[in-house]
């Protein structure tokens, strides 16, 4: 009798959603059946997302934001984003390291993901881990990502909340200025709020703002928030705050239009990863790959009419000839 884990996750199963976790993460196609089964029972979690330089203190401000949450009686998921093993493709940095007592919280799940190379600081699987955690019956799901720069803006193609944590003397004051960082929050957080500079990055950020509302009107300007994550300073502001933008997604009714462009995106991604994946493992299965990749290194040919090659006969072959390839 085959193992029902679809059942088992909407019951609460931690166990049987870090085994569909870990498929998901290997690409395992085990996952998808399980995957179509749970996905009629997401969408009920708010999604956070955590995001900022290297050093930035996220990893300890999102365990006392987990904290203060639990506070409410809501159960929390944590995914946090690390970076990859040159040697094993795995997270460097573990989840009970970073944070040890949460993980002794029944009603909080915590999974480190390596992003295994995927550029943007997320792994290519964490939409589908968030849907995981949503089935297992996590009200707050927060993501933290691995902290690169400007790439960090993928976060908000999940996140129904995103917060922009910035510290001062990091050169978050310039970073902070740059063409696609100060979109992408809703909420900025200055933590180590105590630190020489805070006062003036938390003024540089306002005035940006400021400025930018006056350039290009939103409806909603991003809140401010200042932080001393070690000391659980100002994380109920935090909270507050997060709260704030939820109440206003869901009264302008951007929550909806925000999750319908999530599942137009996702949707598309999956079936780009299919397609991708079917394509390759038919070029590499003849050697036609190979041949063409020492045809292009001789000079012979050129990758780009190759690849308008490759294109143009995919889409004109049927599927009965693509699976015989």
């Amino acid at each position: 009798m085959q193992f029902d884990y679809a059942t088992q996750i909407l019951e609460g199963s931690q166990r049987a959603a870090a085994r569909l976790i870990s498929w998901l993460e290997d690409e395992d196609e085990r996952a998808y059946e399980w995957m179509a089964k749970l996905y009629p029972h997401t969408g009920n979690a708010y999604i956070i997302g955590i995001t900022g330089s290297p050093g930035a203190g996220k990893s300890t401000l999102t365990d006392k934001l987990a904290r203060q949450i639990r506070k409410d009686g809501l159960k929390v998921g944590i995914i946090a984003v690390d970076p990859s093993s040159p040697f094993t493709g795995g997270a460097l940095l573990g989840d009970r390291v970073r944070m040890s007592e949460l993980s002794t919280d029944p009603e909080i799940y915590i999974r480190s993901m390596a992003t295994r190379g995927f550029l943007g600081g997320m792994s290519k699987a964490t939409g589908d881990v968030v849907r995981v955690l949503d089935a297992l019956g996590k009200d707050v799901i927060i993501i933290e990502t691995v902290g690169v720069g400007q790439d960090e803006v993928d976060i908000i193609g999940i996140a129904d909340t995103t917060c922009l944590v910035l510290v001062p003397g990091l050169g978050d004051a310039i970073q902070s200025m740059k063409a696609g960082i100060m979109e992408i929050a809703d909420v900025f957080v200055i933590n180590k709020a105590d630190k020489l500079g805070a006062d003036q990055l938390s003024a540089e950020v306002c005035g940006r703002l400021s400025m930018d509302a006056h350039i290009k009107p939103s409806d909603w300007t991003p809140l401010v928030r200042s932080t001393v994550g070690v000391e659980d300073i100002g994380v109920l502001e935090l909270w507050e705050a997060i709260r704030l933008h939820r109440e206003f997604l869901e009264q302008s009714g951007s929550f909806h239009e925000k999750r319908r462009q999530r599942t137009y995106q996702e949707t598309l991604r999956m079936i780009h990863t299919e397609l991708f994946k079917a394509v390759r493992e038919a070029l590499q299965s003849n050697g036609r790959l190979d041949r063409a990749v020492e045809d292009i290194l001789e000079g012979k040919r050129d990758p780009y009419s190759l690849m308008q090659k490759v294109v143009s006969e995919w889409l004109s072959i049927p599927q009965a000839q693509k699976e015989a390839s």
